[in-house]
């Protein structure tokens, strides 16, 4: 019994072989293969015009909100945070279309993107608080944590901070957020310190009067409003001066340069000492 069996197997495959490599059933698939190639090209060549059409639609609409908001009364980085999601979200349908014109089912991409998306919700939803409450805006300098810079822009899920140094800083919206933000550029004035160290034998009069002296001959400084010259503490090996002074925030760096050159230069020229750490041991008998 399991002879026969085997036989009317080994018969089956062999006709099943032999159908396989038949001249109809090669043609066959051969057509289909064709139908198949032709189709999926026609798909691709139609998703790739789609997505350049779709892309070149995006960016003009983009550039249509931003300058319309631009016109009305509305911050600039509410406006331009408003052509990011603008962006994102067009960017969002146009690839589900080209998707959809490729045959690839869009509700397993969703499920994959929905997931994959869960922590820039955060940084999305932070974007918008940071639009919202308007903790700093474009043109501000701001020092968060150890990164610090002019906020050139706030994004969908970026702030976009250009240092001093011509470096672009991308703080994620979560991470800025949840910091704390020293909003140095909210004022049009700031507020200029600057500690040097002097020697415990110096004549202080003689040192605050020539730190004065080089505070009243900058143009920079503003005259009208405080500015000192005090002992800000006695530390083990100085006694630390600070100056005082008020300068516009686009000339605080360059001011404070220049200053610190002056005052070491001023000093040098007048016989006082800007100590540095040492340890003095004293011997006793």
């Amino acid at each position: 019994m399991n002879y026969f069996v085997a036989l009317s197997s080994t018969q089956d495959t062999a006709e099943q072989i032999e159908f396989f490599f038949s001249k109809a059933n090669l043609v066959a698939l051969f057509n289909k293969l064709c139908n198949w190639s032709v189709s999926l090209a026609a798909k691709i060549i139609m998703a790739l015009i789609v997505w350049q059409i779709g892309k070149r639609l995006i960016i003009w609409m983009v550039k249509i909100i931003v300058k319309a908001l631009g016109k009305s009364d509305l911050d600039v980085g509410v406006a331009r945070f408003i052509g990011s999601i603008t962006k994102f979200a067009g960017y969002a349908i146009l690839i589900l279309i080209v998707v959809g014109i490729l045959g690839i089912p869009t509700a397993s991409l969703i499920t994959v993107l929905g997931l994959a998306a869960q922590e820039s919700m955060g940084n999305f939803v932070n974007g918008l608080l940071i639009t919202t409450f308007k903790p700093f805006k474009i043109g501000d300098y701001i020092i968060s944590g150890s990164c610090e810079g002019t906020v050139v822009s706030i994004e969908l899920l970026y702030t976009k901070l250009h240092t001093i140094d011509n470096k672009i800083i991308m703080m994620p919206n979560g991470t800025l957020s949840n910091s704390n933000i020293i909003n140095v550029g909210a004022e049009e004035v700031r507020r200029l310190d600057i500690q040097i160290g002097v020697g415990y034998q110096t004549d202080l009069s003689k040192a605050k009067a020539l730190l004065m002296e080089c505070l009243n001959r900058k143009e920079e400084i503003i005259k009208d409003k405080d500015v000192r010259v005090i002992v800000k503490s006695l530390d083990e090996s100085c006694i630390t001066l600070e100056t005082r002074a008020w300068v516009a925030n686009d000339k605080y760096w360059d001011t404070r340069f220049e200053l610190l050159e002056e005052y070491k230069k001023i000093f040098d020229e007048n016989g006082i000492e800007i100590p540095f750490n040492q340890l003095d041991v004293h011997i006793t008998k």
